[in-house]
C-alpha cells in the first residue's frame, strides 16, 4: 500500500479506527473522516499517516467537500472504504418514517454519494481504485430477535449497491467489493454485549462460538484493497465466524 491513499469514514471508533491504523500500517497515507475531532486526534496520534478531516456525510455538501480536499491534497484516492452507519433496535410497527429515512440517508444515500464522487476521480486516473463498503450480516439474512428494520435494509441495499458498481466499473479499472462483518464489539453493538445475556446469545449462535475481534476485520480489507485482490470485484465477504453459513 505504499504511495496510495485511502479515504476511510466512520473513523472515530470501532471498525473505522481499526481499518485505518491497518491501511496506515501497511504504507497508506489514510484520510480518517468522522464527525468527532478529539477522537480522530487520539487516531491521528497513532500513526503519521492518518490525517484527520470532520465532516457529516448526512450532508451533501459535506461529502462532496471531503473528496475535494482529498483530491486537492493527495492528488488521487486509490482506496475508499465507506465504514460510517448508524442504527437503532425497534420493533418495525414502532419504527418512524423519519427514522427510517434517517438510516438510509446515512448507511444508503451517503455510501452511494462517496462511491460516486470517488469513483469519479477513480474512473479519471490511471490504475482505477478499490471501494470498499462496509455492510453487514442483517445485509443478508434477518435477525427477528434484534428488530432493526431500516438498518438491514440499508445494509442490503449495500451489499446489491456494490455489486451494481463494480459491473459498471470493472471495465474501467475501478474495483468495488464489500465485507459483512458479524458480530463485533462496538458502539452500534455496546448495548448487546454490555449483559452476559447478549454476549451468551452471540457465542451460542456463532458457529465459531465466540464474536469477533476488530483485527479480524484487517486482512479481507487489505486484500480488496490492495493489489492482493486485483482480480476481485463485486464480492461480498461475510467476517463472522460462520454465521451466515448456518
Amino acid at each position: 500500500m505504499d504511495g496510495t491513499t485511502s479515504i476511510v469514514t466512520g473513523a472515530s471508533s470501532g471498525i473505522g479506527s481499526c481499518l485505518s491504523i491497518a491501511l496506515a500500517d501497511a504504507g497508506s497515507t489514510v484520510y480518517a473522516v468522522a464527525r468527532r475531532p478529539g477522537r480522530l486526534a487520539e487516531l491521528a496520534a497513532l500513526n503519521d499517516r492518518i490525517r484527520p478531516i470532520v465532516a457529516d456525510l448526512s450532508r451533501e455538501d459535506d461529502r462532496q467537500n471531503l473528496v475535494a480536499e482529498v483530491a486537492r491534497r493527495s492528488g488521487t484516492v486509490d482506496v475508499l472504504v465507506n465504514n460510517a452507519g448508524i442504527s437503532r433496535i425497534t420493533p418495525a410497527v414502532d419504527e418512524s418514517t423519519a427514522d427510517f429515512e434517517q438510516i438510509l440517508a446515512v448507511n444508503l444515500v451517503a455510501v452511494f454519494g462517496l462511491c460516486r464522487d470517488v469513483g469519479r476521480l477513480m474512473l479519471a486516473q490511471e490504475g482505477g481504485g478499490s471501494i470498499i463498503n462496509v455492510a453487514s450480516i442483517v445485509g443478508l439474512v434477518g435477525l427477528g430477535r434484534m428488530p432493526q428494520a431500516a438498518y438491514a435494509a440499508s445494509k442490503g441495499a449495500v451489499v446489491n449497491l456494490t455489486r451494481e458498481l463494480a459491473a459498471q466499473w470493472a471495465r474501467k479499472g475501478v474495483r468495488v467489493n464489500a465485507i459483512a462483518p458479524g458480530w463485533f464489539d462496538t458502539e452500534l453493538t455496546a448495548e448487546l454485549f454490555k449483559t452476559e445475556k447478549g454476549t451468551e446469545w452471540v457465542n451460542r449462535l456463532t458457529p465459531m462460538g465466540r464474536a469477533g475481534r476488530l483485527e479480524e476485520l484487517c486482512g479481507p480489507v487489505l486484500l480488496l484493497a490492495s493489489k492482493a485482490g486485483s482480480y476481485m470485484t463485486g464480492a461480498v465477504i461475510p467476517v463472522d465466524g460462520g454465521w451466515t453459513a448456518v
